[in-house]
C-alpha cells in the first residue's frame, strides 16, 4: 500500500515541475524582449495570440452558436435563423463583390451598441458624477472637487479667450488635469511594477526556490 501512495504523488509532483518550468520559460522569453527582438519573444507572442484566439473561438461556440442559434434551430425554433444569416453576412466583407452586403449587419451591431452604452455611459459617467459633486459641496473635499470640474470646464470652452478671471481659471483647470494625469500615470506604473514583482517571485520562489 505505501508503494501504491507514494508513487501517484511523485508523477503528480513532476507534472507540477514541469508545468512550472514551461510557465517560467514562457515568461523569461516574453522578458526577453528586454534585450530584443528575438526568435524566443516571437514564439511566446504568437503562442499567446493563438491560444487567446483559439479560446475565444471555443467560447464563442459553446457558450453562443450553440445554445443560441443551433439548439433553438433542432428544437423547430427558426427564428434563430434571423441571427445566424446575419453574422454569416457579416464574412461576406471578405468577398470583393458581396463585400457591400455586410454593411447591413455591421450597422445594425453598431446601432445597438451604441443604443445600449449611451444611456449607460450617460448614466454612470455624467448623471451620476454631477450627482456626487454636487452633494459633496458641503465639505472641503467636495467644495475642491466642484471647484475643480468648474475650472477644467472653462479650460476647454473654445469659443472664448481665456483672458483675465476666465483665463485664471482655465489655468486652475489645467493644473487639476496634470494633477489627474499624474495620478492616473503613476497608478498605472505601480499596477504594471506590482505585475513584475508577481513575476519575479513566480520565478525565484516557485520555480528556483531561491526565496
Amino acid at each position: 500500500m505505501a508503494f501504491t501512495t507514494s508513487k501517484p504523488q511523485v508523477e503528480s509532483e513532476a507534472i507540477v515541475n514541469w508545468e512550472l518550468t514551461i510557465t517560467a520559460l514562457l515568461t523569461l522569453a516574453i522578458y526577453s524582449f528586454l534585450y530584443g527582438d528575438n526568435p524566443f519573444y516571437r514564439f511566446a507572442e504568437h503562442l499567446l495570440v493563438g491560444l487567446s484566439i483559439g479560446y475565444s473561438l471555443v467560447l464563442t461556440v459553446g457558450s453562443i452558436i450553440m445554445p443560441k442559434v443551433v439548439t433553438p434551430l433542432a428544437h423547430g425554433d427558426f427564428a434563430a435563423l434571423v441571427p445566424l444569416l446575419l453574422g454569416g453576412a457579416m464574412f461576406l466583407r471578405l468577398s470583393t463583390r458581396l463585400g457591400r452586403w455586410s454593411q447591413i449587419p455591421m450597422a445594425l451591431l453598431i446601432g445597438a451598441g451604441a443604443g445600449a452604452s449611451i444611456p449607460a455611459m450617460l448614466q454612470a459617467r455624467v448623471l451620476k458624477q454631477m450627482a456626487s459633486t454636487i452633494s459633496g459641496v458641503g465639505s472641503v473635499d467636495g467644495a475642491i472637487i466642484l471647484m475643480g470640474v468648474l475650472a477644467t470646464l472653462t479650460y476647454f470652452v473654445f469659443t472664448r479667450e481665456q483672458t483675465g478671471l476666465w483665463g485664471k481659471s482655465a489655468t486652475v483647470g489645467r493644473y487639476f488635469m496634470m494633477i489627474f494625469f499624474g495620478a492616473t500615470f503613476a497608478y498605472t506604473v505601480m499596477s504594471r511594477v506590482a505585475l513584475l514583482i508577481g513575476r519575479l517571485e513566480f520565478l525565484l520562489g516557485d520555480w528556483l526556490h531561491t526565496l
